[in-house]
Parts: structure tokens; sequence; C-alpha cells
């Protein structure tokens, strides 16, 4: 199995849920998450980040670039917004290459809209 599958397997279990419990969260089907987690389907980005977010952990962790499961906000010395994550510049760029910084805080504001009513874009 790979290191993704495996975590994924393992944050599920630790944060206690099913596969059916994590299906529901992450608006999908148990058999997907089984699929992914035995290495059957490999999940792409955007649902990796879902399956992220719903065990509280980051996509480099499940991916296995780190080994801290633990989210850490980032920090801006002068107490502006954050810089983009790695994820949020690639959704940016894969939904325009050519974005400017205004087209991408535009994004960023939908992003946040649609995390907070649960719904995909």
């Amino acid at each position: 199995m790979s290191v993704t599958s495996e975590r994924i397997k393992s944050s599920r279990q630790q944060k206690k849920l099913t596969q059916q419990g994590l299906a529901d969260i992450i608006n999908s089907s148990r058999g997907s998450v089984a699929k992914i987690e035995t290495d059957v389907f490999t999940p792409s980005f955007a649902m990796l980040s879902l399956i992220a977010d719903a065990l509280d952990t980051t996509v480099e962790y499940l991916q296995g670039k780190t080994d801290s499961p633990l989210k850490t906000p980032a920090v801006d010395d002068n107490g502006d917004e954050p810089p983009l994550t790695e994820g949020q510049k690639q959704v940016a760029y894969f939904i325009d290459p050519s974005a400017t910084p205004e087209e991408i805080e535009q994004i960023k504001k939908l992003v946040e809209i649609a995390k907070l009513s649960k719904h995909r874009l």
C-alpha cells in the first residue's frame, strides 16, 4: 500500500470514522473511500484536499511529504493575510495560469465561501 492510502486509513480510524462516515463528509461514496484506502484508486488533488480537511490534517502529511499530521497556520510578519498555500496556488493556476493577484484574491474568497457552505464550486 502507498503512504497516502495507509495514512488516510490510519487517520480515519484515529478519528473513529467509518469509511461511510468519511464518505459522507467529503460527499463521496463508501466504495470510493475503500478504493482509495486499498490503492485501487488514486485520489485527485481536490479529493485529497477534501479528505485532509475532513481528517483535520494536511495534504502534505497524507502524501508522506511531512511526518507531522498537525495543521500549522501560516503566520505573516506584517499582520496581513497569510501567503497562499501550495494548494491554493495550484488551484488558482489551474483555473487561470495568468491570474492576477486580484483575481487570486477573488478565487480565495470563493473557496472560503464554498468551505463555509460545504458545497463544491
